[in-house]
């Protein structure tokens, strides 16, 4: 016999340790934060030190068309010191933006296109154990050339580069590590998973 518990009943949950003190640590006109709170057990103790990134939350694309190809993006990200294959992404700007609408605009403003069919692929925490961030993934299809809206690439975006994966490829390059960009590898295998359960 098993000593695994069933998973009926054991998934994520809301929950709010209680916070005896709260500090800003960094906090300007951008949508991120970092703060620093002193929490407690919900029963009580002693209170120990919590460091929390807020985020509004992102949304990210994985573009596909009518031949398999995935739309990537290959930019600096200067944190990691690396160049990255990443999908169209971007943040929730405002308080109640919808994901979707931040999807659509992100694949406009990054890529150039639009997309006539939408879908929802997964929604995921990047870094719960200090980030509040909140991944929307949306599965795009249908796509046609666009302009940017008026949007101007600037910093890292302006070097970036546009690139056309074939899925299984990119399956494979996140598998053996070529491919390092979490969001891209939680869009790509939650994508391959629907794909082989005839859910896509």
């Amino acid at each position: 016999m098993s000593d695994i518990a069933p998973a009926q009943g054991h998934w994520d949950a809301d929950e709010s340790w209680p916070v005896v003190e709260s500090t800003d640590l960094h906090r300007d006109g951008w949508v991120m934060a970092l703060r620093a709170d002193r929490i407690t057990r919900p029963e009580g103790g002693e209170p120990f030190r919590r460091l929390v990134l807020e985020h509004p939350g992102a949304a990210v694309v994985l573009a596909i068309d009518d031949e398999e190809r995935v739309l990537c993006l290959r930019q600096y990200r200067h944190p990691a010191q690396r160049r990255f294959v990443e999908l169209p992404a971007g943040l929730i700007d405002a308080d109640g933006e919808d994901p979707l609408d931040v999807a659509r605009r992100e694949l406009q403003e990054e890529a150039a296109y639009v997309a006539s069919d939408w879908r929802p692929l997964a929604t995921a925490y990047s870094s719960p154990g200090i980030s509040a961030e909140l991944i929307s993934y949306f599965l795009a299809r249908g796509l046609t050339e666009t302009d940017r809206g008026g949007f101007e690439l600037e910093h890292e975006e302006a070097d970036m580069e546009i690139l056309w994966i074939p899925v299984d490829e990119l399956v494979d390059a996140v598998l053996d590590g070529r491919a390092r960009d979490a969001p891209l590898a939680v869009a790509v295998l939650a994508y391959d998973a629907l794909r082989r359960r005839e859910r896509i």
